[in-house]
């Protein structure tokens, strides 16, 4: 009998240890070493690749699910990766949210920045309660600081001119290959945008560890700072290594709490807490990457980022509409734009869905600018980060021409054309003066749809937009208090608004749109409104096209905003 009832415990062992998983307490852990993925993936072998990485969402959703988790105990978070201001903002709300629900939250890293920049890693971190530094990091803060080239006099040099066109002045990509340094509105525009990301920085660390603004301030221009110094001057709470970090947690956790990732906790039980008939939700729609017709679409180069295409977005959103159950739609910009046409056939789909009855609201990630504005502009709420780029509502185009250059190479060329302007993109000439003439034109016309498009969806008189447009970029704080968005906050605020227009419960489910599934993204669709037309596609070169048309050629077409993507921190 002895026997028979030890063989009873050693069966229900595994059992209890279910159950003690099931109940036990937690200790969440977030590793943002690789940094994160903003949206799904727009193919499957992309999507595939990106499988083991964590996405924002899963760290959103279980973030605020551990709020009201008697479970959770504490967070703990390795905080020593690529993060933009935007994104750096959305999950120090999360963040807050956790703290203000009495979980416990630490941030950990070996250093925030090893003799480079930390200071987005480092205004992330300050959002939580407690931060640990490994003796031997630094920190460093060091500010921030636009980095732009200008290569006039290199080109001038190789014998290669460039030719453009723009609406208007501070429609300032160009300049890298027309000028020889910042013209006054490129340096009004970059001296803003730096300043207002700096009293983003100084203002959020000085409220989260209990400084002065000027302090802070004095603590950027000493930067970077050794452990010691950083401790002293409050930035840090301990200096510590991960196993002492981590020893900490579990002592204020108990002894019995498990630690789990805020993904995979964000997904435990989810086919439990799935209702078993469709019930009224949000559509979330992603719109990663630079824009162009036809359809979305990913290269195989790691980094080089995906493509919104007009027919992928715009099948999304009339899915979307199309759905009983959608009751609102949330659209997630993050592009610096692309094509005009392409992003008017988005922005008209924008249109059609509200007609429909469907609220549209866009939460704009680290940059959703020129094209990325147009595509956003007709939503019923605009929601950006403070450090959101945004604006840039302008149009250039032009081309090199590389005549010189051919001349010294010894390098002639026959032509033969049917049409007077039929060579006018041919990089070995210049634009005749009836090609220039069509361009101008051109540009007006863009011009003026761009802005009066603006004006009419954010319901402002055109001279008003005008003054707020001309190319320039501002910041989503900013651009707040100017109007060309409504509010700030992040992906979270922005469902629970779409849920509050939508008169839905907070627990609405939030449903990507569109519903493929692998099977289906490889049957051809039966027409361009059957879901698989929203489909992806894989691709020799991706958005290399894009990258193209940042350096002043045409192939991605005239809304892309200059180039500040390259913010240095």
């Amino acid at each position: 009998m002895a026997f028979k009832g030890l063989d009873t415990l050693t069966a229900l062992g595994p059992v209890k240890e279910l159950r003690d998983r099931r109940t036990g307490p937690l200790i969440l852990e977030l590793d943002l070493s690789e940094g994160l993925v903003e949206g799904s993936p727009p193919d499957p072998v992309s999507a595939l690749m990106s499988i083991r990485r964590t996405h924002l969402r899963d760290v959103l959703d279980g973030l605020r699910k551990a709020r009201t988790d008697p479970r959770v105990k504490a967070l703990v978070a390795r905080i020593n990766g690529p993060v933009g201001v935007a994104l750096a903002q959305e999950l120090r709300d999360a963040v807050a949210g956790l703290r203000a629900a009495g979980k416990l939250t630490v941030a950990w890293t070996e250093t925030f920045g090893e003799s480079g920049e930390g200071t987005p890693a480092y205004y992330l971190a300050s959002a939580f309660e407690r931060v640990c530094l490994q003796p031997s990091g630094d920190v460093g803060i060091t500010g921030f600081a636009l980095s732009e080239p200008f290569v006039k006099d290199a080109l001038d040099k190789a014998g290669i001119a460039f030719r453009f066109g723009r609406r208007a002045e501070y429609k300032t990509a160009p300049n890298m290959f027309l000028e020889n340094s910042y013209t006054s509105e490129h340096a009004e525009a970059s001296e803003r945008l730096v300043a207002s990301v700096g009293e983003q920085f100084t203002g959020g660390v000085a409220a989260s560890r209990g400084l002065a603004e000027s302090e802070v301030r004095a603590l950027v221009d000493r930067a970077p700072l050794l452990a010691s110094e950083a401790l002293e001057a409050g930035l840090v709470d301990e200096l510590c290594y991960r196993d002492e970090v981590y020893a900490r947690v579990r002592e204020a956790a108990g002894p019995d709490a498990r630690l789990l990732y805020v993904a995979r906790y964000a997904r435990a039980g989810l086919a439990d807490r799935v209702p078993r008939k469709p019930v009224d939700g949000i559509a979330l729609i992603q719109a990663q990457g630079m824009i162009r017709l036809g359809r979305s679409g990913r290269g195989p180069v790691p980094g080089q980022g995906s493509a919104v295409g007009s027919d992928t977005l715009a099948a999304a959103l009339r899915a979307a509409v199309r759905d009983p159950k959608t009751k609102a739609i949330v659209l997630r910009v993050n592009s610096p734009g692309g094509s005009y046409v392409a992003s008017d056939v988005i922005w008209r789909e924008v249109i059609l869905a509200r007609r429909a009855g469907k609220p549209v609201l866009v939460s704009m990630g680290n940059v959703a600018a020129s094209g990325g504005y147009f595509i956003a502009m007709a939503a019923d709420t605009i929601v950006a980060q403070p450090g959101t780029f945004t604006g840039s509502i302008g149009v250039y185009t032009g081309k090199p021409v590389v005549t010189g250059l051919l001349d010294r190479l010894g390098v002639g060329f026959g032509a033969a054309a049917f049409g007077d302007h039929a060579g006018m993109h041919s990089a070995v000439r210049d634009f005749s003066e009836g090609e220039w003439a069509r361009i101008n034109t051109s540009l007006d016309r863009i011009y003026a749809d761009f802005t009066a498009k603006a004006a009419q969806g954010r319901g402002m008189e055109l001279e008003k937009i005008e003054d707020l447009a001309r190319g320039r970029v501002w910041t989503g704080a900013d651009a707040a208090e100017r109007g060309l968005v409504d509010e700030l906050g992040g992906l979270d605020h922005t469902l629970d608004l779409a849920r509050r227009k939508a008169k839905l419960p907070a627990d609405a489910p939030v449903r990507s749109f569109p519903h493929v599934s692998p099977l289906d993204r490889f049957r051809p669709p039966e027409s361009s409104d059957d879901r698989t037309a929203a489909s992806t596609r894989f691709e020799a070169w991706g958005s290399l096209a894009g990258a193209a048309a940042r350096l002043g050629f045409p192939t991605a077409g005239p809304l892309v905003m200059p180039g500040y993507g390259d913010l240095r921190w």
